[in-house]
């Protein structure tokens, strides 16, 4: 006997639902069938993976070890199965993107305009999310490809990555409000004097901002915490504070006010995918379409190629 797909997925679909009849529900098979396939995959490999107790559902440290090798290997085959669609025509192709917030607002949304209009027919899926995030999603298989913050000590080794852009990081303040300084760039220093809109743990720019303030000598006092993106802008703009925001994010933002920092805090973009999976030819359509646009494209201020 041999693990099959087909019981990857009932292990999914039980595992997601923690439930057997809403597992059979989502795959569309009978109750006893997708039941007696998990008992087979179970007796294969050796070990339970679901425990049964009192009519509670719940992995196994087998299952918990299983469920994501089996999400990936499933995410590899949809992939290898587009993949193959394309070469004899069934399908144009599907492209998964992730990127941070701060390129989702910024220059994604023209990229993605000039490849639909290039390929009307590949499908388009965009996960917004931090760089941690769309590292754990590229190797789980759950995007093709994205943008991320490279971090200082380098890429995840089992990840590609390709820098791009650089981006220039400002102190985002309301234009109702003073200027946090005048006349000069804000030192990282004075932050000490300014309470901060942050974000969520997660976000590289909080870990670049906790870090710049740490280097500086000071922890930073938080006005509010926890948010997205957008969240963060707008509670700059109603006056609860500051934040290191990117400069592209604040372009068509009249509501707030752009200032330099000194010493100067840059981040590198890149393109980041699996190093053992090969490119569809959808992907590489679009990881084209994104080069060529961002060597012909007037880039915000603040950013510049790599």
């Amino acid at each position: 006997m041999e693990v099959q797909l087909q019981q990857l997925v009932y292990f999914v679909a039980v595992a997601e639902t923690r439930h057997f009849t809403q597992a059979a529900e989502r795959v569309r098979v009978a109750q006893p069938s997708l039941s007696k396939q998990i008992r087979n995959l179970e007796a294969e490999l050796g070990a339970p993976l679901f425990s049964r107790a009192r009519g509670n559902i719940t992995l196994t440290p087998a299952g918990e070890i299983l469920l994501p090798l089996a999400r990936r290997i499933l995410a590899d085959v949809d992939t290898a199965r587009l993949q193959v669609q394309e070469l004899v025509g069934l399908r144009r192709g599907r492209v998964r993107l992730g990127a941070t917030p701060s390129l989702c607002a910024g220059l994604l949304a023209d990229v993605l305009r000039r490849f639909h209009d290039t390929y009307p027919g590949i499908q388009l899926l965009v996960e917004e999310s931090g760089s941690r995030d769309l590292t754990r999603a590229l190797t789980r298989g759950a995007v093709d490809l994205a943008l991320i913050i490279l971090p200082p000590q380098g890429g995840d080794p089992a990840l590609t990555t390709t820098p791009i852009l650089r981006e220039r990081l400002v102190v985002a303040s309301s234009a109702n409000s003073p200027p946090p300084v005048t006349g000069r760039a804000l030192r990282v220093a004075d932050l000490r004097d300014h309470p901060l809109v942050m974000f969520r743990p997660g976000y590289d720019l909080r870990e670049a901002t906790l870090n710049a303030c740490r280097h500086a000598g000071f922890e930073p006092r938080f006005a509010v915490e926890g948010g997205e993106m957008d969240a963060v802008l707008r509670f700059v703009e109603a006056g609860l504070g500051v934040a290191v925001v990117p400069s592209m994010v604040l372009v068509g933002r009249p509501g707030l006010r752009s200032t330099p920092l000194e010493p100067v805090l840059e981040r590198t973009v890149a393109l980041a995918h699996r190093k053992d999976v090969t490119l569809t030819h959808a992907v590489r359509a679009f990881r084209n379409t994104l080069l060529t646009h961002l060597t012909s494209a007037a880039l915000p201020s603040g950013v510049e190629l790599h």
